[in-house]
């Protein structure tokens, strides 16, 4: 089996008129996703999401691609985990090769992520060829995974206590929104969603980088008092001494690292002391084998993992398949803002039942292209995406952003 040759699919969609929702720094447009997909001389296909900027992610996978075509992908595919463990095997070979063709254009951002699209599509081929699901050659023994509703955004189309009883009622057990707006704002959400759902459901919080360390030290304790199962991202990705200070000072579980690339990049998170739960994303951080490494480092740090993965179901599945082979896996992210991709880029939506999404005995990562999908959402080309605010991706001049001013604080007198 020799990989034949390369391609990137770059798919868009928008959000009709008030079916939208806001960032801090605006309205979001739409929402773009390019998958890698691995051809192999004996027919078969692997797929693998790329979350960046699509024309970087098909400039990096265009300079990838002279390294790959042609080579052999043939081993045991039943030993393939066990070899990837001691840093061998053809996928760990493959990755390394990637990895030193891109140090001097890469290491982090989208030259990371197309490794990455193309990791979770190697993987997809080794399980296809030992007929094996993923999770299975990773060495697990459970088809489900854990899986969250993430959204909740503020500024949404429906009150969050409404979209909160939405997810539960979809078979959600854990619930994530966003704080950020203002304090006044964020207390008066938490208490309306707490109340919507009740003691028995986990509520996660995503600070979306809006707060320093003394309001997050304020907002922590908050937190605390409505029982939320983590605080994510209070700061910006680089900030770590903020980050180990205040998971020194609270005890609301810390979370980061979806704005992290890399081995390297998580390794620098655990030696601060920075995080309780480190969120790889296969999508973003350099596919499977990295989420696996960074588990890996976790748990003998006695941390816990819960990946990142927002805009599509194929991003979704890979990182599912790593947390339901791995005991510190903690759960996996599902995006539920209205995002066309999740609903339909497989053929039906993701569905959760009583907390866990089910990731079958089908080869690979089994999952399913709906080519009639593809071809209603697909781009000409990868520089075809309108400028906009397009959640976390943005495209175009500072004028397509609204000014974002600090974050509105706890009022003076207010109890610490």
């Amino acid at each position: 089996m020799r990989i034949e040759h390369v391609e990137t699919l770059h798919l868009y969609f928008e959000y009709p008129e008030g079916r939208s929702f806001s960032t801090p720094v605006g309205p979001v447009k739409g929402r773009t996703a390019t998958l890698v997909r691995v051809h192999t001389d004996d027919g078969r296909v692997g797929v693998g999401s790329a979350y960046a900027h699509p024309g970087m992610v098909a400039a990096a996978i265009e300079h990838l691609t002279p390294l790959l075509v042609g080579t052999s992908l043939d081993e045991d595919a039943r030993d393939d985990f066990a070899q990837f463990a001691q840093g061998g095997g053809r996928i760990a070979t493959l990755w390394r090769l990637m990895y030193l063709w891109t140090r001097w254009s890469g290491r982090k951002g989208a030259a990371m992520v197309a490794i990455g699209g193309v990791d979770q599509a190697l993987w997809d081929l080794r399980g296809q060829a030992a007929g094996q699901p993923v999770w299975r050659l990773l060495g697990g023994e459970r088809s489900s995974c854990p899986a969250y509703a993430s959204g909740l955004l503020y500024e949404s189309p429906s009150p969050l206590d409404e979209l909160a009883v939405r997810a539960v009622e979809a078979g959600y057990r854990r619930i994530k929104m966003r704080i950020g707006h203002t304090w006044d704002i964020d207390l008066a959400s938490l208490e309306a969603v707490r109340k919507a759902i009740g003691d028995e459901i986990d509520l996660m919080a995503d600070g979306t980088q809006r707060f320093d360390l003394e309001s997050a030290l304020r907002m922590a304790r908050e937190l605390e008092r409505h029982r939320v199962f983590w605080f994510e991202e209070p700061f910006e990705p680089e900030d770590l001494d903020a980050y180990a200070a205040l998971r020194q000072s609270v005890h609301v579980p810390i979370a980061t690292g979806e704005n992290e690339f890399g081995f390297q990049g998580f390794r620098e998170i655990i030696r601060a002391g920075a995080a309780d739960i480190v969120q790889p994303d296969a999508s973003r951080c350099g596919g499977i084998s990295e989420v696996l490494r960074v588990a890996e480092l976790a748990q003998q740090e006695g941390l816990g993992f819960a990946p990142h993965s927002w805009c599509d179901p194929v991003a979704v599945i890979a990182n599912a398949h790593v947390v339901a082979a791995r005991p510190n896996g903690i759960t996996v992210e599902i995006d539920q803002t209205g995002n066309r991709f999740i609903e339909g880029l497989l053929g039906a939506p993701l569905t959760v039942t009583d907390g866990l999404l089910e990731l079958g005995d089908r080869p690979g990562l089994g999952v399913e292209l709906d080519a009639d999908f593809v071809r209603d959402h697909r781009l000409a080309s990868a520089s075809d995406v309108p400028l906009g605010n397009h959640c976390d991706l943005i495209f175009g001049p500072p004028s397509v952003l609204r000014p974002l001013g600090p974050y509105v604080g706890p009022p003076a007198g207010a109890p610490s």
